[in-house]
């Protein structure tokens, strides 16, 4: 069967790319590249962009966009989908077949995207723990500074379709459940997370993550930081630059992820994490009532607005 391997980007609508752009170099990522029309951010991995904004009225999440490891997968799963096989148009080049899932998200399959070359960053930091001490004779001066993002791990899909949802993403896709959430009957699931079903490759926890709701829309996206310590440098710039922080810093149960969640200037709501489980398909996934406390193992109180979403009011249909 074909499968999915990763997410390459986040594709977004926004009214203004100028401060959309502001805001995301605040949260740590490079301009790739910029049309009139569109947006191409990047991180400090090899990338050529890992978050799209394109120009339009309505602020709104649009879709997504995942790798396949070879042209043939691309093709079967493009022939499942009754789709075709096109070049792509955008900066990164490389071949794609554009689907809409069953709640009218773009979910784009690539493969042969450009390789751009990293961005040199700082080692990440080791650290002395109790009763262990690896740093010898060495100094933590890390500067101050935005979040070196280097990669986005995941998105967030609220579904209103929600069995439908998980048909595409499970069946179409062959991505495999790494955890579940149920409200009321154990059978009930809400929120399912995700992961690419690679065999015994280890991947990320949830690559992407479903959540049943009455209206449809990108709940949030998560870019990986550098270290513990580059988060909360970004958090410090952030906060300083007077932007919008919604919720953290704080440690997930489901996923272990250490998160710092944002709002943009359209109310898109956007992570950094860093830490995030490795799992592959030996994994045993738990299911868990969202009734529990179940969001954090530490972190302050959530914030009254974390459960709003930007609504996806107009879905994208494919060219």
């Amino acid at each position: 069967m074909a499968r999915v391997t990763g997410i390459a980007y986040v594709r977004y609508q926004a009214p203004d790319l100028d401060l959309m752009e502001r805001f995301l170099l605040d949260f740590g990522l490079r301009r790739a590249s910029r049309s009139t029309s569109a947006l191409y951010m990047r991180g400090t991995g090899d990338s050529h962009h890992i978050h799209i904004t394109e120009r339009g009225p309505q602020a709104r999440g649009v879709g997504i966009g995942l790798t396949v490891d070879s042209r043939a997968e691309l093709e079967t799963i493009a022939a499942q989908a009754g789709r075709d096989v096109e070049e792509s148009n955008e900066p990164g080049g490389g071949v794609r077949a554009v689907l809409s899932d069953p709640n009218g998200f773009r979910v784009d399959i690539l493969h042969g995207l450009e390789v751009a070359p990293p961005v040199a960053v700082r080692a990440p930091l080791v650290l002395n723990h109790a009763g262990v001490n690896p740093r010898l004779g060495t100094f933590q001066r890390p500067l101050r500074g935005p979040t070196h993002v280097s990669r986005l791990e995941h998105a967030v899909l609220a579904c209103p379709d929600f069995g439908a949802a998980r048909a595409f993403y499970e069946g179409l896709l062959g991505m495999k459940i790494s955890d579940r959430l149920y409200a009321g009957a154990p059978d009930a699931t809400v929120v399912a997370f995700l992961h690419c079903g690679l065999g015994e490759r280890y991947t990320d926890h949830h690559t992407v993550a479903l959540m049943q709701s009455d209206r449809a829309a990108i709940d949030h996206c998560a870019f990986v930081a550098l270290d513990w310590d580059d988060l909360m440098l970004g958090h410090q710039h952030l906060k300083a630059a007077g932007h919008f922080h919604e919720w953290g810093v704080g440690r997930h149960i489901l996923g272990s992820e250490v998160f710092d969640y944002w709002r943009d200037p359209f109310g898109h709501k956007l992570e950094h994490c860093v830490d995030g489980d490795m799992v592959n398909d030996d994994h045993v996934a738990s299911n868990v009532s969202i009734e529990d406390d179940i969001l954090s193992i530490w972190s302050p109180p959530i914030s009254p607005t974390f459960g709003e979403i930007t609504a996806l009011q107009q879905p994208v249909e494919p060219e």
